[in-house]
């Protein structure tokens, strides 16, 4: 299978950079390159696994994962309360990770090095939360850290991302710095919005094509297939990578955006992060099906089930459905199992969750599962992992510091760059419009005509 080349600089390299971002060294053309998911044993005489084909759920989608979920949950009421109850067994070791088919050794730990950088920012943001420093709601993304570097990792630099709240590790694969969410956060005059709006509300649709987030879970999607779309029009097939929770996908907006990128064969790839809990609600009273990639038989796109927190399998998955969208073949949903490890939001403290579940979790910290793999595999030393670890420190620290002596905006101008200036021109990013219909005037005139006379 065609591969692009993906050797996205860390976020200790891009520190020095001309212009205060990471400088994006993808291309965007694929180039040939053959799988590297080669035998470790008969490489490096490690005891990484072979390389597996997946299994088959009931309904025929592909399962990359190594283990299947052995518990589910129950509600039940107790002495008057209302509480939730595990049903299984939650005491299995992690499985290994699935040897990635296209990442390279130095591409395997660039992501660990960005999923250590979004777990660190993180854990600063935390902190500066509870001193009183952010403004507004903190959303964090402990548990997903795989899902988000590791799709965004397979994307090339004409590709867009449409984040949600927790996908930050995604935003600083695209080029964004830990400052500028921190920033974001604070509401400071230099964060991405210039504290016109604190949280995770930015993007950059010039540079790094990146959509916004949007609140209203699942408009992003349809904010996608139209990219994916004006792109078609001017000549070039993109992907454009967006997300959803699992509480999310059942809203109308998920449905409507996604199943009109499937009708037109747009490249929108979908990541449904099947995290187990829709706030305080758990999977069990959301849906009736158990895996939330039977849906991509309704939209009539392939599906796939991964394993959330084994970035070789969300890189795998990402990578073969951007792929198909570079060729003009349509959408792809994938469904990436994992767990939020914090709550909803830092006002939400999980009491909900059973113990017994976070610790089977625990297990399964994708960045301790990345970093066991690359050690195992002999691509990377104990005392290698901690350099990584040290650096990615020294450089939040750099970022924190900036952002906390960063000015709050001037309130002379508070009331500028609000709203979007209609009268603006937005040039056209790939080219020329390549697609038109010359007969567009005389089916507008002959759709009126069936609507009003016949």
């Amino acid at each position: 299978m065609a591969s692009r080349k993906t050797e996205v600089k860390s976020a200790e390299a891009s520190s020095a950079s001309s212009n205060g971002k990471p400088q994006d060294s993808k291309e965007s053309n694929p180039g040939e390159a053959k799988p590297t998911g080669t035998n470790p044993k008969e490489s490096n005489g490690s005891n990484i696994p072979p390389q597996q084909p997946p299994t088959k759920n009931p309904h025929g989608i592909p399962d990359y994962r190594l283990e299947q979920l052995p518990f589910h949950i129950e509600g039940e009421w107790k002495n008057g309360n209302y509480h939730y109850k595990v049903i299984g067994d939650t005491t299995a070791p992690a499985p290994p990770l699935r040897p990635s088919k296209y990442l390279t050794r130095e591409q395997s730990i660039d992501v660990y090095r960005l999923m250590v950088t979004n777990r660190r920012m993180e854990d600063s943001l935390e902190r500066m939360y509870k001193q009183s420093k952010v403004i507004g709601g903190l959303y964090l993304s402990q548990g997903q850290e795989a899902t988000s570097v590791a799709s965004a990792y397979a994307l090339g630099k004409d590709d867009w991302l449409g984040p949600m709240i927790r996908n930050q590790g995604s935003m600083i694969v695209k080029g964004y710095r830990p400052r500028d969410t921190m920033m974001q956060y604070m509401a400071k005059g230099g964060s991405p919005t210039r504290g016109r709006e604190s949280g995770s509300h930015y993007g950059d649709a010039k540079k790094l094509n990146v959509i916004a987030p949007i609140s209203h879970l699942g408009d992003s999607i349809s904010v996608c297939a139209g990219v994916a779309l004006g792109a078609r029009i001017q000549g070039k097939n993109i992907a454009c990578l967006a997300y959803i929770g699992d509480g999310g996908q059942s809203t109308g907006p998920t449905y409507e955006g996604f199943n009109f990128a499937a009708v037109q064969r747009l490249g929108l790839v979908l990541i449904v992060e099947h995290n187990l809990w829709a706030y305080s609600t758990p999977v069990e009273l959301q849906f009736a099906c158990k895996d939330l990639a039977d849906r991509s038989l309704g939209y009539g796109v392939p599906g796939v089930i991964v394993d959330g927190t084994d970035a070789n399998q969300v890189y795998d998955a990402t990578h073969e459905a951007v792929e198909r969208a570079y060729r003009g073949e349509g959408a792809s949903f994938i469904e990436a199992k994992l767990m939020r490890m914090k709550g909803h939001a830092m006002h939400d403290a999980a009491v909900y969750v059973p113990t017994e579940v976070k610790e089977y979790w625990k297990r399964r910290d994708p960045i301790l599962r990345m970093e066991k793999y690359l050690i195992e595999r002999g691509w990377l030393t104990a005392a290698e992992a901690k350099k990584i670890q040290a650096d990615v420190d020294t450089l939040m620290e750099e970022e924190r510091a900036f952002a906390e002596a960063s000015p709050m905006p001037d309130p002379a101008d508070a009331g500028t760059d609000v709203y979007f200036d209609n009268a603006t021109e937005i040039p056209l990013k790939y080219g020329e419009v390549r697609v038109q219909n010359a007969n567009a005037s005389a089916k507008l005139a002959e759709s009126s005509a069936t609507t009003h006379y016949k």
